[in-house]
């Protein structure tokens, strides 16, 4: 399964864009997923002048045998001036929406829901019209940890189910099915004003039934929002892919979920859990929500 078809085949970026992009990320010394998992779409968010700001790395304390993630360093003490610095490049980025994740940080005891924390509440201070989507690992269910995220009050929660249960043991060793499930479902049961999005992989063998039970199974814990894309190995010592799967079978998969529930499903062989995260906003028009933010609607 080595060869890419050609609908994977990625448009080349104009490199002026993605050079300006990249100046402000190495000024305020900032990582971002989209280098860091070697991310196919780089090239078109960074012209887009957007980026998925990655928080807390770029070493990460789990070793999932799909990710780019360095995983064999050794974590860091997290920096206090981070926050600061990431709420300037968003200033700096003049973005509308912003997406925030971290590495896995089991080796710290909230996991690190407190930097989580000031960066959406020092984002707020330097860019008050930017809506906030985080991107956040389980935290090992601490349910105390995800209150803390929570109270900083994001617009979206965003945490990845990955892929179908039945391969957890293989692509995602140190997870656990049930307790993504679970942090979802606190998720919009503490905060009912918050958009909540998940998103899964294809290409690793998993069975159109088994796809199907996932997309149900968040439904149940009242998900909003799925993105789903083509797995793709980053390197020869990551899991292989075993199948392609086609845009039309991606289209399939959108319609069969929106038709279930979801608000939204962005889903195509390039997707991943940002990809073009900034239509939540248009989202968040279509179906307002009262939060405390705004006591109207968002």
């Amino acid at each position: 399964m080595s060869v890419k078809p050609d609908w994977l085949r990625v448009k080349a970026p104009q490199w002026e864009r993605v050079g300006n992009v990249k100046e402000i990320l190495r000024d305020l010394a900032l990582n971002t997923v989209c280098e860091e998992a070697s991310c196919p779409n780089i090239g078109e968010c960074f012209h887009n002048g957007t980026a998925t700001f990655l928080i807390m790395g770029p070493a990460c304390t789990r070793a999932c045998p799909y990710c780019d993630i360095d995983f064999e360093k050794k974590p860091q003490a997290l920096d206090p001036t981070e926050p600061i610095r990431l709420a300037e490049a968003v200033r700096r980025m003049g973005l509308n929406h912003v997406v925030i994740t971290s590495v896995n940080r089991d080796d710290l005891p909230d996991g690190g829901a407190n930097q989580f924390r000031r960066c959406i509440e020092e984002v707020r201070a330097a860019s008050p019209g930017t809506t906030i989507e985080v991107l956040i690992p389980d935290l090992c269910g601490n349910w105390q940890a995800l209150e803390v995220i929570l109270q900083a009050e994001p617009e979206v929660l965003n945490h990845n189910t990955e892929t179908v249960p039945r391969l957890y043991r293989r692509v995602r060793p140190q997870g656990n099915y049930e307790r993504s499930l679970e942090l979802l479902r606190r998720s919009r049961q503490l905060a009912p004003g918050l958009y909540t999005k998940s998103g899964i992989m294809l290409g690793l063998g998993e069975t159109d039934e088994e796809i199907q039970q996932v997309l149900q199974d968040l439904r149940a814990v009242e998900c909003d929002i799925l993105t789903l894309g083509q797995y793709m190995q980053p390197t020869p010592k990551h899991l292989p892919v075993v199948n392609w799967v086609t845009p039309e079978q991606f289209t399939a998969w959108q319609q069969l979920g929106e038709s279930w529930g979801f608000l939204q499903i962005v889903a195509s062989p390039l997707t991943r859990s940002s990809y073009h995260a900034e239509q939540v906003r248009a989202l968040m028009e279509r179906y307002p929500r009262v939060n405390s933010r705004n006591p109207q609607t968002v």
